[in-house]
Formats: structure tokens, sequence, C-alpha cells
């Protein structure tokens, strides 16, 4: 996720980064105001070949209902970045107050147990940026007595198996006398919290809108677009190139950000900025436990 300062907003008019819309688009602006080029050259100069004769009448209206399309599109991909970015700041949240109870609880003489707690927390997070990345090699895992890397070789899911890991040490821990029925409750309500999250980014992630409306929309932009030089042409003469061209530049533009923040789990500049969040979380976690 690209850090910046919003206050900042005239600085930000010339910033260009790898992610920028521009940069992606340029070839096929390019190619579009060639097309434009041509069809304006070809309409002023050959205007016998044209029997009928577009207006930008019907492309305002048009542009009315395609700007809708685009805003319900837009505010639909926000939400669902927004929904994960709220979904990792409860688990950021969780992991901390798992981590205290447990601190509350262990006397700080059981080094083993807190090491144990201190190790799967911190290595939760870091398994789930991983899974909704679909990209789990396990070298960024921390290995501790009751738990190594290789093991995730033989699950699918594999956050599941952390959390069953940390499900079975806490019912151990209550079967032994570590923990009476009442802590046991509170601990199970906090871990439980974590397959939460979990899911939360599971929904989001394999979800995306449906397929008609996103289809539907590349369509509707392409051809109200491609006809735009014809209506424009007769009004603005040469000027339609650049006209026509910012146009696509602003839709298209509209379309990869809403396609780019949709799926926020990605390693994209605009993506949440999940292992930022991952290694923090560690930090805490062993802060609190050892």
């Amino acid at each position: 996720m690209i850090k910046y300062d919003p206050k900042s907003w005239f600085s930000l008019i010339f910033e260009f980064h790898k992610s920028d819309t521009f940069r992606q688009m340029f070839w096929v602006l390019l190619l579009f105001a060639g097309y434009t080029s041509v069809v304006v050259y070809a309409e002023l100069h050959y205007s016998e070949w044209f029997t009928f004769k577009s207006t930008i009448l019907v492309h305002s209206l048009l542009g009315f209902v395609i700007g809708l399309l685009l805003v319900f599109r837009t505010n639909t991909a926000y939400e669902r970045w927004w929904e994960g970015r709220k979904a990792w700041g409860q688990l950021v949240n969780d992991c901390r107050n798992l981590s205290l109870k447990i601190h509350a609880i262990l006397p700080s003489q059981n080094a083993e147990q807190r090491m144990f707690f201190a190790t799967m927390i911190g290595n939760y997070p870091t398994l789930l940026k991983d899974h909704l990345r679909n990209n789990v090699d396990g070298n960024d895992l921390e290995e501790c007595p009751g738990f190594r890397k290789s093991e995730l070789d033989h699950v699918d899911h594999k956050p599941n198996l952390l959390a069953s890991k940390l499900h079975r040490r806490i019912h151990t821990l209550h079967r032994e006398g570590e923990i009476d029925g009442d802590q046991l409750i509170l601990l199970d309500k906090e871990l439980k919290s974590l397959t939460d999250v979990l899911g939360a980014c599971e929904r989001i992630k394999n979800t995306p809108i449906p397929y008609s409306y996103n289809i539907f929309i590349k369509k509707f932009i392409f051809a109200y677009t491609l006809t735009m030089p014809f209506g424009l042409v007769n009004d603005f003469n040469y000027w339609a190139i650049p006209i026509a061209t910012f146009t696509l530049y602003i839709f298209g533009s509209l379309e990869l950000l809403a396609e780019e923040i949709e799926d926020p789990f990605g390693s994209d500049e605009n993506d949440l900025p999940t292992d930022l969040l991952s290694v923090k979380i560690r930090q805490n976690v062993k802060e609190i436990l050892l």
C-alpha cells in the first residue's frame, strides 16, 4: 500500500507510479487517438461517405447512464476494500486480546507454553495473508515445539491447521488444570474470532461482482468510446480527438481502479498493507507474551 500525505494535493497531480492508470493505458490511448484521428479526418474531408450524422446529444444521454454504472462499480469495489481493512483491523485486535488474556492466565515461569502461543498467534496473520494470495510457502513462518512448517504440506486449508493447534493446546491446558472452565470459555471466544476474520476475508476474495455485470460495463465502455468520435466531430472538429481520448482515459481508469481494489489482499500498491500488519502483529504478540 502506498503511503502519502493526502493534504499535499497539488504535488499528487504530478505524481506517477507504476500502478498509475495512465501508464497502464498508454498504448490503448495512443491506438484510440489514432483511430479517432482517422474517423475525424474522414468525416471532415469525405462527409459524403457518412449518410447518418450522429450528434453529441446521444452520447450525452448515454454518458449519464454509464456514469451511474461506474459510480456503482467504484463504490462496490471500495466497499470490498474497506471491509477487508476492517477485517484485518479486527484481526489485530483479536490477536492482541488473545495474547493479553493468555499472558494474564499462564504463569510467567511457564516459558514453553508462552513461546508456543506467541509463535502460533504470530504465525496466524502471516499464514492468512499468504493463504489469501494463494501463495503459501511457509518461509515467513516461525517454528516452535509443537509446530513444524512441514506439517503444512499435508493439509489443504492451512490457516485451519494453526487454529486447530491453538484450540487443542488450550483444551489440553484445561484438562491438565492449568486453566479453569471460565478461562477456557474466554479463550475459546477469542480463538473463534480468528476464524471469523478468516471467513470474512475468504468471502471477499471468493465472491467477485457478478460476471454478467462486469462484462456488460466493459462492453458498454468499449461501444460508447468507439462511437464517440462520430458524435463529436460535427461540433468540435479536430478537438474531438483529445476529447474522446480523455473520455476513454477517465472511464477506463475508473474500471481499472475498481478491478485493482476489489481484491484487496494481493501485493499491488493499492492493496491492503497485510505484510506490514502481519509483522506488527507478530511484534505485538511477542512483546506481550515473551
